[in-house]
């Protein structure tokens, strides 16, 4: 075929993808439908609409301009959500700050970003204000109360126009997210709109989202952008239902007031839900969709969570490839399964979603390892929902994009029918008298003991072993099993030198989002 020059795009036929769109559809299609759902207030898409306009009106006064940082210090609410359509409208780049981190790491990402702003919540004030005057930075607080603060929740009605108008590349960075404070040294990660774009609908597509979608917002907006549920739910033309904090009591009250439909979280999460003493007298009233990602489920959690009308989805994905890139759910066939072979299904990773990345788990040599369940490999990612690098850190970005993929550092199997599944993090792998233990593997064994909520395990450095596994536990309210017993609980389903040396009763680090941190507790097991 000819390559004739009057074929080329031109912008009658092309248009930059951004999940801006998402909102300049919906207003136009369903601008009455239910949006947002916060306390008592709701809003449909039209005053949404408006909530993102009068942002974007006051960044503009600022002024903030196309390649500005703009970094937002929130919980779960509407102007969280406004954020992730007003900041990128401008041309401008979206940094959403873990409400959790301490000020000395919340300075160091600001001054990292060269952020030209600085939203905040009452909750991270107190941290927000240290911050600002150290640093120089402007800040703003937001408030429900005219009066006192940035209240962007009322007034007048403000027509969007061209939400996307500014975006003139589609490779251009929406967002610039921190790494979870699960690792040593935080980097920036550069997400784009068309990553973001396509992400997005891939989870559509992936979890069932419809114009019916009733979205509660455990997950905070602030990890990896909601998973990109941020801009997915707005696709769908779905209702987020905003909630501040991860309560077990207030979950279960809103999933049944608000008749929600889908909500994502840490497995954590979940495990709380379980050990709460509300969970006695909550009575499901429809299927519910669960998307977690992270520890694999126990055959304890699926019966349970069965119990309560919840439908459960495994996840797999990093920041760097805009949250969710593969899932593993049931299929009908395997809904009659007993729960023992649910949860063995469930613990997989699966595989990718409709737009998500290739998917390979290679060996030390580069080559897929064999589909036999057994045979361990990195996975690496490559395709259109990966990052574009890392901020300012070139060195670490050729590293992580060496040989043709993306190297997640992450270690796993594939099985016969192609389904992957991860044994652990590479770093977390333990390593004792030459043998590998896998410690996910020890804590799902350690997750069936009746009087366990959440079990860690990190390699403890061992003189005579290098290494051996020591288990940090969180114990279910009104239980206090000894050490002896989980040890003997571990020794019926583990070979000998799998089993704990140590066992720690305490709670456990987390970051905002349910992740155990490791780091911390591989430091703790250092001082036994």
């Amino acid at each position: 075929m000819r390559n004739d020059p009057h074929l080329s795009a031109r912008p009658e036929n092309f248009r930059p993808l951004t999940p801006l769109d998402f909102l300049d559809r919906v207003l136009r299609d369903q601008p009455d439908s239910e949006a947002v759902i916060w306390r008592e207030q709701s809003w449909n898409y039209r005053q949404f609409g408006s909530i993102v306009g009068r942002l974007r009106n006051y960044l503009t006064e600022i002024p903030i301009e196309s390649g500005d940082v703009v970094s937002v210090m929130a919980t779960n609410r509407p102007e969280m959500l406004a954020a992730h359509y007003a900041v990128p409208s401008l041309g401008a780049v979206l940094n959403s700050i873990n409400t959790r981190l301490d000020a000395a790491t919340v300075g160091w990402i600001l001054k990292h970003t060269e952020s030209k702003l600085l939203l905040y919540d009452p909750t991270s004030a107190e941290i927000a204000k240290h911050v600002a005057e150290k640093i120089g930075i402007p800040i703003q607080v937001f408030s429900e109360n005219a009066e006192d603060g940035f209240n962007i929740l009322t007034g007048t009605e403000i027509q969007l126009g061209d939400l996307s108008g500014s975006i003139k590349d589609e490779w251009a960075p929406i967002a610039l997210n921190y790494t979870s404070g699960t690792t040593d040294d935080p980097k920036g990660v550069v997400l784009h709109h068309r990553g973001a774009y396509l992400n997005s609908l891939g989870n559509v597509l992936a979890l069932g989202f419809g114009k019916l979608t009733k979205y509660l917002w455990t997950l905070p907006m602030f990890h990896c952008n909601g998973w990109c549920h941020t801009w997915a739910i707005t696709a769908a033309g779905g209702t987020h239902v905003c909630l501040n904090r991860v309560d077990p009591a207030l979950i279960l009250q809103t999933l049944h007031e608000q008749k929600i439909t889908h909500f994502s979280c840490a497995p954590v999460v979940l495990y709380m839900l379980l050990g709460h003493p509300a969970i006695e007298n909550f009575q499901p009233t429809r299927r519910v969709t669960v998307a977690t990602g992270g520890a694999s489920p126990t055959s304890r959690l699926i019966e349970n969570m069965e119990k309560l009308g919840f439908d459960f989805i495994h996840l797999y994905g990093l920041t760097e490839s805009f949250g969710p890139t593969s899932l593993r759910l049931l299929s009908q066939l395997e809904k009659k399964l007993n729960t023992e072979e649910k949860a063995e299904l469930l613990a997989r990773q699966g595989v990718r979603h409709t737009t998500a990345n290739r998917i390979q788990v290679l060996d030390e040599s580069g080559k897929d390892v064999p589909w036999d369940g057994i045979t361990n490999g990195e996975i690496v990612l490559s395709g259109n929902t990966l990052f574009a690098g890392y901020y300012r850190n070139r060195e670490a970005t050729e590293a992580a994009f060496r040989s043709g993929g993306f190297h997640t550092g992450d270690i796993a199997v594939v099985h016969p029918n192609g389904d992957f599944e991860i044994r652990d993090r590479s770093k977390d792998i333990i390593i004792s008298g030459g043998e590998n233990i896998s410690s996910l593997e020890v804590e799902a064994v350690l997750h069936n003991h009746s009087d366990v909520s959440i079990a860690a395990v990190v390699a403890r450095p061992d003189e005579q072993w290098g290494e051996v596994p020591c288990a940090f536990i969180e114990l279910k309210q009104g239980t206090n099993p000894t050490s002896e017993e989980l040890r003997l609980h571990c020794r019926s389903a583990l070979a000998g030198f799998k089993v704990p040396k140590f066992f720690i009763f305490c709670d456990l680090p987390k970051t905002a989002t349910g992740k155990i941190r490791k780091v911390e507790l591989r430091d703790q097991a250092k001082k036994l």
